[in-house]
């Protein structure tokens, strides 16, 4: 539910302009922006979903792509390798820690480059969702990755590349063309006729551009899916742990899994949980 409130929350943001003479104060949208991605993460934090473990691999991620961000700013195009771990961890972890890995990752990379502007909030929403995309077409998942896997996060990487360049171009067309004949943001114009002249101006300035990060986002999906995917699914099943009904652990806490252990003094597990989908390893692995 809190995931459902920050993606409307964001996407009253890329609708103002729409409804309303305008974007919103850079405050507003950069503190919507960063309360949705708080209060998430506090939630996530609070319900045990993202424990110590998931959170230094959020922060490694996110320390990756400023790295990657480092050396290639601008991007070829409008591909940028960024978007590719966020995809991955988002197939394999779930559309929660997807959104979270794609806006920690560009606020992360946007103070690493001095990226930060009132173009940020759209920056963290646009590529939370290719993130939330991802992990809601994972959901389905089932078994260790394969190649029905990569092929659906490529669908997912050519979608969303589109998509996030179109829903940044909301910023732009708002604030640098204003009133261009053909295709500028007009303030005031009914909501039909704004939208008509934004997709003039997304297929007159943007399609291209875009494609460059949809097909590099796919190209990296197909080089490299595979063996990420089967790693981070890896990850997963020895950062998840379950403990069954019935055993010492569960019965009696730490003193009764304690009483339990052999005169060895080797501690016995009460589980080592993995969930469904999650590839298996040898015992005690």
């Amino acid at each position: 539910m809190i995931l459902a409130a920050a993606s409307v929350a964001g996407a009253l943001l890329f609708l103002w302009p729409f409804v309303l003479a305008g974007a919103p104060a850079p405050v507003a949208s950069v503190s919507l922006a960063l309360g949705s991605v708080a209060v998430l993460a506090a939630v996530e934090t609070a319900a045990r979903r993202l424990d110590a473990r998931r959170f230094a691999l959020l922060a490694a991620i996110a320390g990756i792509d400023t790295a990657l961000r480092l050396v290639l700013v601008t991007g070829i195009g409008g591909f940028s390798p960024v978007f590719f771990l966020i995809l991955a961890s988002g197939y394999v972890f779930g559309p929660s820690f997807g959104f979270l890995c794609g806006t920690t990752s560009l606020l992360a990379s946007a103070v690493g480059t001095g990226g930060i502007g009132p173009w940020l909030p759209y920056e963290m929403f646009g590529c939370g969702w290719m993130g939330l995309a991802a992990g809601a077409a994972g959901l389905r998942r089932r078994g260790a990755p394969g190649i029905a896997d990569v092929a659906v996060l490529i669908v997912v990487s050519l979608v969303t590349g589109y998509v996030y360049g179109a829903l940044l171009d909301v910023w732009d067309w708002t604030v640098f063309y204003r009133g261009t004949p053909g295709f500028g943001f007009l303030p005031g114009a009914p909501t039909p006729v704004l939208l008509g002249r934004f997709a003039r101006f997304y297929l007159a300035t943007s399609v291209t551009w875009d494609s460059f990060r949809a097909v590099g986002d796919a190209a990296a999906v197909a080089v490299l899916g595979a063996p990420v995917l089967a790693g981070l699914a890896r990850l997963r099943s020895r950062l998840t742990f379950a403990v069954i009904p019935g055993s010492p652990a569960a019965s009696g806490g730490p003193a009764a899994a304690a009483a339990a252990a052999p005169p060895d003094g080797r501690p016995v597990a009460a589980a080592r949980g993995r969930l469904p989908g999650s590839p298996a390893g040898p015992p005690g692995s």
